[in-house]
């Protein structure tokens, strides 16, 4: 098995000891992303929509990295702090994946790293 370890300076470096994504083959494993600025490293915004957008935006860098893009995704994983926005999210999902979906889940969490509300990961099939 071959893993080719993918970075990207569009998307946050990790905070931790982990890779953006990893791919083996033609599948690509991406660590979880939440709404940092890439350039600052800080959250977006408090507001839920403006983390989201931008979490979707840091998940696009990096398939784009690795020479996809999210219509790549075949499964979504979401994490949420507050699951009365979930509505909120599938709107926002809607708007910036494209059909058809790809298979999801939606978990409630406590917290998330620097303090964010929403966080995505995925896996692609490129």
């Amino acid at each position: 098995m071959t893993k080719t370890i993918i970075r990207t300076a569009q998307a946050p470096a990790a905070i931790g000891p982990y890779s953006q994504a990893v791919q083996v083959g033609s599948i690509l494993y991406t660590s979880g992303q939440i709404g940092l600025n890439p350039a600052t490293g800080e959250l977006v915004g408090p507001d839920l929509a403006a983390q989201a957008r931008q979490a979707f935006a840091n998940l696009a860098a990096v398939a784009a990295a690795a020479g996809g893009s999210l219509a790549n995704a075949v499964k979504l994983t979401l994490f949420l702090t507050d699951l009365a926005h979930f509505g909120e999210v599938n709107a926002i999902m809607a708007e910036l994946v494209p059909e058809p979906f790809p298979a999801r889940s939606t978990i409630g969490v406590a917290s998330l790293p620097k303090g964010a509300l929403f966080e995505v990961e995925a896996v692609l099939a490129l």
